[in-house]
């Protein structure tokens, strides 16, 4: 051999290995990291709640609402102030995602949420609907989105719904344009009188 070919040979080394301290010690302070960037959400969320604390309770619905106009189940994706699609409101459970279960009758619309806080909207506070394609925190296809938007308090919030079945959302706009309708023409004309 060579002399070359030897001095290469000599110069082969195989890689250090890990050190096992070293790698805990990675892993560790990645853990630590995630666990503060969590615990910063839970504080913007809190932090959230507690500026929209003016905010008045939900109504319950009434004992013996009338015969319903419609039903749908499907997802609550959460509620908005109306017109601003990412000013997420959180106050009283608002900002919670969960199944719903959606019923349209004369006196408003009753909101059942399995595991959050359910609520009613009175028929008069009801402003409208529409179809759209996104609401904070979800976006779908355009017209995905059933959004209806009411007054509580002083405030005009837009609700995010999903039925199951998504062609009943043309019906449900049809529908609460209606009631809103007839609402206003009784408002109006009581304010002839």
């Amino acid at each position: 051999m060579t002399p070359a070919v030897i001095q290469l040979a000599a110069e082969r080394q195989s890689a250090e290995v890990t050190s096992f301290g070293a790698r805990m010690a990675w892993v560790i302070g990645l853990a630590v990291f995630v666990a503060f960037v969590y615990w910063l959400m839970r504080q913007g969320w809190k932090w959230r709640g507690a500026l929209q604390n003016d905010l008045p309770e939900l109504p319950a619905a009434p004992d013996g609402l009338p015969e319903h106009r419609l039903a749908l189940t499907g997802r609550y994706h959460g509620s908005t102030t109306a017109g601003q699609w990412l000013d997420r409101i959180v106050a009283h459970g608002l900002g919670l995602r969960s199944r719903v279960e959606l019923t349209l009758t004369d006196a408003g619309l009753d909101v059942v949420r399995p595991g959050a806080n359910d609520f009613f909207v009175p028929a008069a506070q009801l402003r409208g609907a529409r179809l759209d394609k996104g609401i904070a925190g979800k976006v779908l296809t355009e017209g995905g989105l059933l959004i209806v938007t009411w007054a509580h308090g002083d405030k005009l919030i837009d609700s995010g719904f999903r039925s199951d079945r998504a062609a009943e959302h043309a019906a449900w706009v049809e529908g609460i344009s209606t009631l809103t309708t007839q609402n206003s023409s009784i408002t109006t004309e009581g304010a002839e009188r």
